[in-house]
């Protein structure tokens, strides 16, 4: 295929899944990416894989699934470290208000938040936020948003529509394509890391 109809060949993206009820659009996320000739590795949360199983994201990206810090005994290479350094881009799709929270404080006690920690000066973030409108519109999210917006980190959504408990707000995840699109622009605003 052409650059036309592939155009994120040789780009990686790092497709991060968290533990929200959103969690089975980023299989569409991860999809979309692929077709559009990115390679695209999946780390999740123990939350995530409540909603999603690791094996939907192995079937889609042709690719281990990561879900542990301690996952590969046999290899040395430290996950949080090379997967950030392979990747151009790290997606959070969703992003729960603990994984935002967590990104704001510096925590790192599982591997997508270690991931996010390590990412800074190595890749670009993009964050697709996800909650109930309440949780949404506290002064704690939308001060660990600013904060985590002045890092430079990239946020796309959330929309207002119904939402999993029913009310009808703003907190949906951004759709798929919308995610793929702002994605999309981080992405080609730099060169890939590898080349063909």
């Amino acid at each position: 295929m052409n650059a036309k109809a592939q155009p994120l060949g040789n780009y990686e993206v790092l497709l991060c899944v968290t533990g929200g009820i959103a969690s089975y659009k980023s299989a569409d996320l991860a999809s979309a990416l692929i077709q559009a000739g990115a390679g695209v590795s999946v780390a999740m949360t123990d939350a995530a894989a409540q909603f999603v199983t690791p094996l939907t994201f192995q079937a889609l990206t042709g690719r281990q699934v990561h879900t542990s810090l301690w996952q590969s005994a046999e290899d040395y290479r430290s996950q949080h470290i090379c997967l950030t350094e392979l990747a151009d881009l790290m997606v959070i799709a969703p992003a729960t208000a603990n994984m935002i929270g967590k990104m704001a404080s510096g925590i790192a006690d599982d591997l997508v938040s270690t991931l996010a920690l390590s990412a800074h000066g190595s890749c670009g973030v993009l964050l697709a936020p996800a909650m109930n409108t309440r949780m949404w519109d506290s002064p704690a999210v939308q001060g660990n948003i600013e904060k985590i917006a002045a890092w430079g980190v990239n946020v796309v959504g959330p929309a207002a529509g119904r939402l999993a408990c029913g009310t009808i707000g703003i907190g949906r995840m951004a759709e798929p394509e919308d995610i793929f699109q702002a994605a999309t622009e981080v992405l080609l605003s730099n060169p890939p890391k590898r080349t063909a």
